[in-house]
């Protein structure tokens, strides 16, 4: 962990890090490039857990007060 964050394996990278790479519009490959210490299943796992992630989160409505 990095700061209470998840690491890729092996690394000092987030895997919000790489989720926000990918958001920004970086390819799997560009990211690769520029990370050569990550590989295309790092990537995959940091997907996955995104979305193990998501999945298992809640949003409950807070009724506004009149």
């Amino acid at each position: 962990m990095l700061g209470g964050k998840p690491v890729v394996r092996g690394t000092r990278l987030s895997v919000e890090f790489v989720i926000e790479l990918l958001g920004r519009g970086w390819s799997a490959e560009h990211v690769l490039e520029q990370y050569p210490q990550l590989t295309a299943d790092d990537i995959r796992a940091c997907l996955a857990y995104a979305g193990h992630t998501l999945r298992a989160e809640r949003v409950y409505p807070v009724p506004r007060s009149p």
